[in-house]
């Protein structure tokens, strides 16, 4: 076991892979001699060259296009977007190319691509660097979506994402690059359709990812510290599409009460999506109605202060889930 940073274990993924095959590159905004934004990509132009490990100019339109074509080739691109907010200028190339050619060729082509980078809202990093776009593709047919949240499961999903012959949007938090973990020195896959029980418990499931997952770990503390007797399940959804429908199944018919949390936008988020499916499918298993804590509807501020208040913090959680069990929704 080896104590790894996020990103380096990230970094590990991408250079484990690109020594198994030779058909997996990297592209992006200032991946190769500057090692990427975050340090994801750091000295595997030098291991691998320029042409594995290719700098592009800032035009997401067209090194989103070109890895979409290389993929029809035969190759393996991974996009790295320095931000993934700005990948709504790629919207076309990724929706309209990744994700249906599969389809529109009648399974001629394959496109084995990953398309992955921070988002999320950091500290004071402005609105169009604060960017949630799980919602904004997950309409989209053809495409994989994955948050990873640890650098366990953000090392082991990106060599799946990587192997897999669908396009995968991998999406990292911007403030979970410093998280660190012991990870095996064996290698390990995980996989991209499945959810993760973060901890059992049997009064209510908490369905989370990414960041928030880290914020609901902290509510269950603070549910500790002031004594208060309830047991948690908190699941890690880590696949947005498709959902893990089975495993959310399962622990709702244990505790028939559910709370989203998220830091998506509250219409039409992630979690609206799954409050349609629970209520399709595992209604008569509910005893109280669903609640979705999502952020608000706005574009995040820069002021820190205000940018605090956008976002679900630990504390609301709790009141979240005292008003649900004494059933004061």
């Amino acid at each position: 076991m080896a104590e790894t940073l996020f990103f380096n274990a990230l970094r590990d993924a991408t250079d484990e892979e690109m020594g198994r095959d030779e058909t997996v590159l990297v592209l992006g905004e200032d991946v190769g001699h500057y090692g990427g934004s975050y340090k994801v990509t750091k000295d595997l132009a030098k291991k691998y060259g320029d042409w594995r490990v290719l700098d592009t100019p800032i035009a997401e339109n067209s090194f989103c296009g070109m890895a979409v074509g290389a993929a029809m080739t035969g190759l393996r691109p991974i996009v790295e977007g320095m931000n993934m907010g700005f990948l709504l200028l790629a919207f076309n190339q990724i929706s309209n190319n990744a994700g249906m050619l599969r389809y529109t060729s009648g399974g001629n082509f394959k496109i084995p691509m990953v398309i992955r980078g921070p988002g999320g809202v950091g500290r004071q990093l402005g609105a169009e660097h604060s960017q949630r776009l799980e919602a904004y593709f997950h309409a989209v047919p053809g495409l994989k979506i994955v948050a990873c949240s640890t650098p366990y499961n953000a090392k082991g999903l990106l060599k799946a994402a990587i192997r897999d012959d669908n396009p995968v949007l991998f999406f990292e938090h911007v403030l979970l690059y410093n998280l660190k973990e012991n990870l095996p020195d064996y290698e390990y896959i995980c996989a991209l359709d499945q959810a993760e029980i973060v901890r059992p418990g049997k009064d209510v499931t908490i369905l989370t990812y990414s960041r928030m997952r880290h914020h609901c770990t902290q509510a269950v503390k603070l549910i500790e510290k002031r004594g208060l007797d309830y047991d948690p399940e908190i699941i890690d959804l880590i696949s947005l599409k498709p959902f893990d429908m089975e495993a959310i199944a399962k622990s709702i018919r244990k505790t028939h009460r559910v709370i989203i949390v998220e830091e998506c936008m509250k219409t039409g988020g992630i979690a609206a999506e799954l409050v349609a499916l629970i209520n399709e499918q595992l209604f008569d298993e509910l005893d109280a109605p669903i609640v979705r804590l999502s952020s608000q509807d706005i574009p995040t501020p820069y002021n820190g202060t205000l940018e605090h208040l956008t976002i679900i913090q630990p504390p609301q959680i709790v009141e979240a889930m005292q008003k649900l069990m004494t059933a004061q929704i």
